[in-house]
């Protein structure tokens, strides 16, 4: 299937003659779409890199300056930094700066307009990395698709009458008692066709339109609901029959799209549906009751029966 159970899209590129510089460009996308570990490899990465670059360069300028222990500076030597004899010294005092901890132990002097204006941009980059990483790492965090894994299909569609016209059933429920603000739902249904001029077309796109009683726009979606598609002339399934469905060779594909009511993000939920996944004379067992205490109970247990 193109697109698994849990929206994931099974396809892959090749001999893609884009450079990937272009990926570096757009950097923060990049960063962003990056896994887990990937991303706090580069975050770890950055800052003791930075840390480890800048004690360096402070090293440097104690050593210019002859502020090390092994010159012998005299008593009256006032150094660039204080309390820096070598390159462990240098390298906290470059974490001191940019994380901005400061012990007081060591400090920078008047002395040298070098390690003033060291000091200084370090203390501007460090800010910049600071700003860019934990930005990154928040935008990961609050990302809408981890919203779409609250929003559940069934695990299955099934066809039979509904007001006295044959549909196409699925069943989608939020896992949330938070909103989808503005959702809407759809389907493409992708099949190989061949045209009449003999191309074949690989993953050719039919429209599906899917309704919830009144239209497919606005849901209230505060409990689950059953979307359905009419079967009528101008949809793909009616030449399909109970005996004929599992022959074909088709993959419905169910859009979910909405926008987060805590974070105002769009967010889409996918999934797809095989022909042995689409159950024909079937329909779904009822999963809302009213409880005694005059609430409305979802049992989840019947969700997919």
């Amino acid at each position: 299937r193109l697109v698994s159970k849990d929206g994931r899209c099974n396809i892959e590129f090749g001999n893609v003659e884009q450079s990937r510089f272009v990926f570096l460009i757009d950097i923060w996308t990049t960063i962003l779409d990056l896994r887990w570990r990937y991303k706090m490899t580069i975050f770890i990465s950055a800052f003791l890199g930075s840390w480890f670059l800048f004690g360096l360069l402070w090293y440097v300028v104690a050593y210019i300056h002859k502020d090390l222990p092994e010159f012998n500076p005299s008593i009256n030597h006032t150094p660039c930094v204080e309390n820096i004899n070598g390159l462990t010294s240098a390298f906290l005092f470059s974490l001191e700066t940019q994380v901005t901890i400061g012990y007081g132990f060591r400090c920078v002097t008047e002395q040298c307009a070098t390690a003033i204006f060291l000091l200084i941009f370090q203390s501007i980059l460090g800010v910049i990395i600071n700003s860019f990483m934990c930005g990154a790492i928040l935008a990961k965090i609050s990302r809408s698709k981890n919203r779409a894994k609250t929003i559940t299909f069934s695990k299955n569609a099934v066809i039979s009458k509904r007001g006295g016209k044959l549909c196409l059933l699925i069943r989608v429920a939020n896992l949330r008692k938070s909103l989808l603000i503005g959702s809407h739902i759809y389907g493409k249904l992708l099949k190989t066709t061949i045209t009449p001029e003999g191309e074949t077309i690989i993953l050719d796109q039919v429209n599906i339109e899917f309704i919830v009683d009144a239209g497919n726009e606005n849901l209230f979606f505060i409990s689950p609901l059953t979307i359905y598609h009419i079967i009528d002339k101008n949809s793909p399934f009616f030449h399909m029959a109970a005996e004929t469905i599992l022959q074909q060779d088709f993959e419905l594909v169910v859009f979910l799209d909405g926008t987060v009511e805590a974070t105002s993000a769009t967010c889409q939920v996918r999934t797809s549906y095989i022909p042995e996944e689409v159950l024909w004379g079937y329909r779904f067992a009822p999963i809302v009751s009213k409880t005694k205490e005059g609430k409305y109970r979802v049992d989840f247990q019947n969700f997919s029966k």
